[in-house]
């Protein structure tokens, strides 16, 4: 007897610990160890640049871990679930199945497989028993009945989903609730006075909005459809949330590269400009000082969203979505009469989609997503995407400058890609790395928010092209 029980202690041992084994990360990854690793190690990487580098951690650190999180092997399944999916296919029956309904020569019949059988006179072969196949999954027959009366059955499975939090928390994304939120949380934050003041700040951010044209018309040389080439071109514009808006809406298949690649080079702005804009400009130009802006009154900084929204609503109904939430955001904080939401937009409300949306857009770059050509190519692309897009700002910024006869610092247009307040301080710091007493902060605050403006044109004209 002790024998007998010291087996089956050692039997239910031997079988918990090869359930624990299975369900390891190693048994249940989705993709082959190595390919999880280098995931990894990329993600550790922007960890690091947004620790000991500070390049722009609020974005990188949650994308970074996101990344890292979700190639831990066996982490997809827990975090996004198992999808639900259904099978449909002719099989075999033993007659045991359970109640079902059959419409028959518009009779209603239940009963057995075996009574319905009988009843239409039908012959079935016997078969494996599908209860131990399909366990505690919903079953529906199905019956296509032919002239002659023969009649062939088909099994209808569905396993139902088990979701992750990770997936629910993707619906915002897939959803495009996110990216307005988080236009919201800009607008209460943003001053258009800038812009208001010096009207032609304007041209800069349009000059600005180049990196996605030039860049839609590589992605379209280089084999990518029009939907795709136009999700990838948005890169150029600098805006995270803009760039998933249009993904989203035109192709969603390459949502998870063209998010971390957007989320990526926005972090990195700090690096991938700079060596352009000293490129381009001379340090004469570079050291130019402007002068102060003039006050803008408060009746033109209320009348300014409501204006925006109206005329660029009338003419690009697709840019709304994008431009109605951040003119509302604005229009909250300069009426001053809720003060208490302006400071839920711009504090709780952006903080807490930037958390959740740095580590969703992370988590898209699995391994099989991100280790592949297209992915990579599209990654590629974006640095030119912002290139292009900082170019397009200082040749502008240039030409006024000659107009204006040196009153205009050229550098200021290289913050016409709408990464606030990251291009305008930028533009600062550059200019007074070549005069200290240089401050043009306020004046490339103009030509920034114009930059936001117009990616989210730009972004309702190719959803009006290719939607």
């Amino acid at each position: 007897m002790f024998s007998i029980i010291t087996t089956l202690q050692s039997n239910l041992m031997t079988d918990s610990l090869k359930n624990l084994w299975l369900s390891t990360g190693f048994m249940t990854s989705l993709t082959p160890i190595w390919q999880n690793l280098i995931m990894m190690v990329i993600a550790c990487v922007l960890i690091y640049l947004a620790v000991a580098k500070e390049f722009e951690p609020n974005l990188l650190l949650a994308i970074g871990f996101g990344m890292f999180i979700i190639n831990i092997p066996g982490a997809y399944n827990v975090l996004y679930g198992t999808p639900s999916y259904t099978f449909t296919g002719p099989v075999e029956v033993d007659g045991q199945m359970i109640n079902q309904v059959l419409t028959y020569n518009g009779v209603e019949l239940s009963g057995t497989i075996t009574q319905l059988a009988e009843i239409l006179g039908l012959k079935f072969e016997d078969g494996v028993s599908l209860a131990s196949q399909l366990n505690t999954i919903e079953h529906t027959i199905m019956y296509d009945l032919f002239s002659d009366i023969q009649s062939k059955i088909v099994i209808s499975h569905e396993a139902v989903a088990d979701q992750g939090l990770f997936f629910y928390l993707y619906k915002g994304v897939e959803w495009v609730i996110y990216p307005p939120l988080i236009f919201l949380g800009i607008g209460a934050m943003t001053d258009f006075g800038p812009l208001i003041a010096n009207p032609k700040s304007l041209i800069m951010g349009a000059a600005a909005q180049l990196g996605i044209f030039v860049t839609f018309l590589i992605a379209i040389n280089i084999g990518f459809t029009g939907e795709e080439a136009a999700s990838i071109g948005i890169i150029g514009g600098a805006d995270g949330p803009t760039a998933i808006y249009v993904t989203v809406k035109l192709a969603a298949q390459l949502l998870p590269a063209i998010s971390v690649a957007a989320y990526s080079y926005m972090a990195l702005i700090k690096v991938i400009q700079p060596p352009i804009m000293k490129l381009m400009t001379t340090k004469k130009e570079r050291g130019i000082v402007m002068e102060q802006l003039r006050p803008v009154s408060k009746t033109e900084k209320i009348v300014f969203p409501i204006a925006v929204t109206g005329i660029v609503g009338m003419v690009l109904p697709s840019a709304i979505p994008l431009l109605g939430m951040l003119m509302l955001g604005n229009l909250m904080k300069e009426s001053e009469v809720v003060p208490r939401l302006t400071n839920t937009a711009k504090n709780e409300l952006i903080n807490i989609i930037t958390i959740i949306l740095g580590v969703i857009v992370g988590s898209k770059a699995t391994a099989d997503v991100f280790l592949n050509t297209k992915t990579l190519l599209i990654i590629l692309i974006g640095v030119f995407a912002f290139a292009f897009g900082t170019t397009g700002g200082l040749l502008i910024g240039k030409l006024m400058s000659k107009l204006s006869k040196g009153k205009i610092n050229p550098l200021i247009g290289s913050a016409g890609v709408s990464a606030v307040p990251m291009a305008a301080r930028i533009s600062h710091m550059v200019g007074q790395e070549e005069n200290p007493s240089n401050y043009l902060l306020m004046h490339a605050m103009g030509p920034n928010v114009a930059g936001v403006i117009g990616s989210a044109v730009a972004a309702g004209v190719l959803l009006a092209i290719f939607g």
